[in-house]
């Protein structure tokens, strides 16, 4: 199984960053998994970053095209999450990409086949954030 530990750097990173990283996990990584996500932006437009990314993941979490499988992935996700042991921000964007991370591997039938979805799905969240890392002034 994929093993970029993403959480080391998340606590760097700058509020706006991390919004932006939630972002992009919940809305464009998410599609992978089959999830066609829209927040009710009315809810969202001016809020901080410390406001806005826990209002955005409680809308994200709220949808649950198939809500066996969502449960599931949320309690492996956030028992991931609680061993990283990250708070504040940090935090809920490491438990919002585990969790995106975790749903993709829908078409795997088989255990090599999910393991190498979730490590392009990794490496996909690894690149995207030394990309928004960079853009906030941020080296890895």
């Amino acid at each position: 199984m994929s093993d970029i530990a993403l959480h080391r750097y998340l606590p760097r990173l700058p509020e706006t960053a991390l919004q932006e990283f939630t972002e992009w996990c919940v809305l464009e990584q998410a599609k992978t998994a089959g999830f066609d996500f829209t927040p009710d932006t009315s809810k969202l437009n001016n809020l901080p970053p410390k406001d806005y990314i826990p209002k955005l993941i409680d809308q994200f979490m709220k949808v649950k095209p198939d809500p066996i499988k969502a449960g599931l992935v949320a309690a492996i996700a956030g028992k991931e999450a609680d061993k990283n042991a990250l708070s504040g921000l940090p935090a809920l964007a490491d438990f919002v990409s585990l969790y995106v991370k975790y749903l993709i591997p829908k078409d795997g039938s088989t255990a090599e086949q999910a393991d190498a979805l979730l490590m392009q799905a990794s490496q996909e969240q690894c690149e995207k954030l030394i990309q928004i890392a960079k853009k906030y002034g941020v080296e890895f």
